[in-house]
Formats: C-alpha cells, structure tokens, sequence
C-alpha cells in the first residue's frame, strides 16, 4: 500500500442522495487515492456517468460497459480484484435486497460477488420505505455478515419532505469510515470491548460569561471514539464544549456534553465500572477560581487578583481506581522534551499507555487535521508516529495497545 494509492470502488446507486457521492468522490481523487465508479441504471435517472468521470479523473462504468464489454477480461473481475474498499452510496432497498440473497443482475451486484475487500453500505430511503420489515429483516442479516460494514442512515428532512430515519450518512462520516477501512482492512478487532474517551477543554467559569480554558477542539478524542466505533467497540465520548459539527460524524456512538472538570470526573467515575479501555484524551483543567458568581461580573467588579484552587486530577484518580483487566491510557500534551515529562506521567498516574505530543510544532497539537506523537507504555515498549490525521493516529494508538 506504500508505494500504490488506495484504491475504492464507488457504487452509486438510484436515489437523491447520489448528489451527496459526488464530495466524496472530489475528496478522495484530490487526496491522490484511486477512485472507480459504476452506476446503476436508476443511478443515471439522478446523475451522470460524465459527473463521476470528471471527478474522479478516470472513465465511470455503467451496465453498458457490463453487457458489451471491451475489456481484456470480465469488468466484473477486473473491478473486484482491483478495489481495496467498495462503497456502496445511497444503497437502495432494491440493492439491499439483491445483496441479502447473493442476486446478481448488474454490474454493481456482479462486482460485489466477483471481489473480497470490505464493502461499506450507506442506505438512503423514504421513512416509510425504511421501516418496511421486509427492509429492517434484510438490513438485520446484512449486518451480520462481517464483510459489510455500515454508516447511517440518519434522521432528519428527507428530499420527500418527511422527516425521520433513511437520510444518507453526510460525506464526513462516510469518508472517514472509509479511511478506517483502509486501515483496519475490515477487521473488527476491537468487538466486545467497551471503550470509554473523554475529548476537549473543560471550562472554569468566574461568572456565566467568562472562564478559564484552553485551546483544545475535541478532535483528537472524536477521532479516537471514530476508530474505536468502526473497529467494532462499544463507545461512550464523554465532550468537554466542542463544535457541533464535529460530532455529525459520530452516529452509534453514545455520547455525553460535559462543561468543567468536575462535571466530567463524576461522568468518567460513574462510566468507569463498565469500560475495558479509558483513554483520557480531554484536555482538562488544572486550576479554576475559588468562588463564581451566578450572574455577570460588571468590568469594574471583576478582581484584580484572581484566586484560585487546584482541580481534582481525574487521570490519577482513574489509575488508583481502575481493575486489573482495564487499561487506562493518557495524552500529554508538551512543549520541548516531550518525552521525559510523559514518562513521569505514565508512573506517577497509574497509565498503562500515554501519548507525548509536541504541540509546539507544525502539523500537530491544539485544533490541527494533523498529529503525531511518541506513544509510550508501562513495560518500556516505545513508537514514534510522525504527523498524520488524528484518524489514522487512533488507529495507530490501538494497534501500538493491542500489540
């Protein structure tokens, strides 16, 4: 995979929701990963084959190609041996259903039984059509089958003016799914496990308007509940105040809004007994003011002198509470030597795994698309990850845990 771009195969199926493909297939051609497209006949009635072609720099297949082939060998085969990850979007009831029972009558259906790698399905339909038993049954045995992966659907107005469940997973959360899949080649390693993750800044409000904080954005500890959901876990993200936006992408992941640090502490100790994996990956208070007020502070009576108290340390409190089989993993979050300061973190609060990060360099730390860290255990096993996606740096972070 080092020396070849990723390669997905984009299966676009008969419905509105084909428009929101089309960002997903600009993402990925731009990020450099190969991308093929086929349409079904119902596709086309939404959009056109030329759409895809020009997005995605290469030819869209169609049935056409399918039933008057000029290839040296089978479209089908050629497609299927080729893609690394098949999308399939917005999968239909009438897909669904050829793909339950092993039916083949095109090339999209074709190309799924002639390939191997992990198929992801983002269903897209009418409420009413959705909540058929006839659909919730197939889409009931879809799911067990481990070569299916799924991403929605979600709820909201649809193009028919209903609002409920069949909206199509947004492009964000597909193409992250999408580069889990990559990643873990379809593995869901981490099944049966319950992972709890703590994400952001906690704030220490003087009055309702002003407060104590830090610059965290939430997104490394989103990413990390991401990987963690698409491997297979069970996840709860306990969130400091983040950007709603970024939890758009987090569908099947229970979820809990947290304001201060003793808001989250009671949060992470009321979760802990139920978790196998905590990663405290918050960015949490040290300090808040000793007293606040419950109405805004006129300027002209704000203190001079700000007093404050320490914060009780839920990471160490976490360590000193946490049984045998839990592991408890920290982040660390340095300037300079990051490596010795992380050390002394790992013993002196129990952790089983921290991850240094410089956030005085580029492409790394507070609100960046882009990490990197030195990964650090209690047994003295070391891996230095150089600046990557927060996504692919959770993916890391759980690989460098299970091994």
């Amino acid at each position: 995979m080092a020396n070849q771009p990723n390669r997905i195969l984009l299966g676009v199926g008969g419905g509105i929701a084909a428009y929101k493909i089309c960002e997903v297939a600009s993402t990925l051609a731009k990020a450099g990963w190969g991308v093929r497209t086929l349409l079904t006949n119902a596709a086309q009635e939404f959009i056109s084959p030329l759409t895809f072609s020009t997005l995605c720099r290469h030819p869209a297949y169609t049935d056409q190609d399918f039933w008057r082939p000029v290839h040296a060998r089978p479209l089908h085969i050629e497609l299927g041996e080729w893609a690394d990850v098949f999308l399939i979007a917005p999968l239909t009831a009438n897909t669904l259903a050829k793909l339950v029972h092993g039916l083949a009558d095109n090339l999209l259906t074709n190309t799924v039984l002639a390939s191997q790698c992990p198929v992801l399905l983002a269903p897209a339909m009418n409420t009413d059509m959705w909540r058929q038993s006839s659909v919730q049954q197939n889409w009931r045995q879809i799911c067990l089958d481990p070569r299916y992966h799924t991403v929605g659907p979600g709820s909201g107005m649809l193009a028919c003016d209903r609002i409920g469940p069949g909206r199509m997973a947004e492009p964000s959360e597909i193409l992250a799914h999408l580069q889990s899949l990559i990643h873990t080649q379809g593995q869901r390693d981490l099944a049966g496990k319950q992972v709890l993750i703590s994400a952001g800044g906690t704030r220490e409000h003087l009055d309702p308007v002003r407060f104590l904080g830090n610059p965290s954005s939430g997104k490394m500890g989103v990413a990390l509940a991401q990987a963690a959901h698409h491997r297979g876990a069970t996840v709860t993200l306990i969130h400091a105040p983040i950007e709603h936006s970024l939890l758009q992408p987090a569908s099947g992941i229970r979820t809990l809004a947290v304001t201060s640090a003793e808001e989250m502490r009671q949060a992470m100790l009321e979760a802990l007994p139920q978790a196998d994996w905590i990663i405290m990956a918050a960015a949490v208070a040290d300090v808040r003011p000793t007293s606040q007020a419950f109405k805004k502070l006129p300027k002209q009576e704000l203190p001079s002198l700000l007093q404050l108290q320490p914060v009780p340390d839920i990471v160490a409190e976490l360590g000193a509470l946490k049984k045998p089989h839990q592991t408890l993993v920290g982040f660390a979050a340095q300037t300079g030597d990051i490596v010795t300061p992380a050390l002394r973190k790992l013993k002196q609060k129990a952790l089983d795994v921290i991850a240094a990060n410089p956030i005085d360099q580029p492409q790394s730390g507070f609100g960046s698309t882009y990490n990197q860290a030195i990964f650090l255990d209690k047994v003295g096993q070391k891996l230095e990850i150089n600046a990557c996606t927060k996504l692919e740096m959770a993916h890391q972070l759980f690989d460098f845990i299970l091994n």
